[in-house]
């Protein structure tokens, strides 16, 4: 009479082990760098709107009341612990958004707005999770 196999060997389950491992050893950094660089692209995803807003105070010749409810945005989102304006009476100014919940991804998007009405995005934290549209750079 053959007996048949029951269940796996040692050897078999030790070398499925060291495989989930070594695959976790890249996938693991890999997926924490695309986490925090999502969290910078929807950062400025959440103040961008506010462009629009601040736009149109200055256009109303109200830039010097220009605050983050008053062109449309909270102090707080799911991504940005603070929202926070800046502004002078000829136009140019900055919506900022301090990033929230990601170590890796911890700085802040702001957008500057030049007296000629062109906006530039800087991101201030690592170089690798800025985009092209909002690259690192200081304030």
């Amino acid at each position: 009479m053959k007996s048949a196999q029951q269940g796996f060997t040692l050897i078999e389950l030790l070398i499925v082990v060291a495989i989930i491992g070594i695959l976790a050893t890249f996938a693991i950094p890999a997926y924490s760098d695309y986490v925090a660089k999502a969290k910078v692209g929807a950062a400025i995803a959440e103040i961008s709107p506010g462009k629009t807003g601040y736009e149109v105070m200055v256009n109303e010749g109200n830039a010097a009341s220009i605050s983050p409810a008053g062109i449309g945005l909270q102090t707080s989102t799911p991504n940005c612990t603070t929202i926070a304006t800046t502004q002078a009476a000829t136009g140019d100014g900055t919506i900022s958004c301090v990033i929230k919940d990601n170590i890796a991804a911890a700085g802040s998007v702001v957008w500057s707005r030049s007296t000629a009405g062109v906006w530039t995005c800087k991101y201030t934290g690592a170089d690798k999770y800025a985009s092209k549209g909002c690259p690192k750079g200081t304030l």
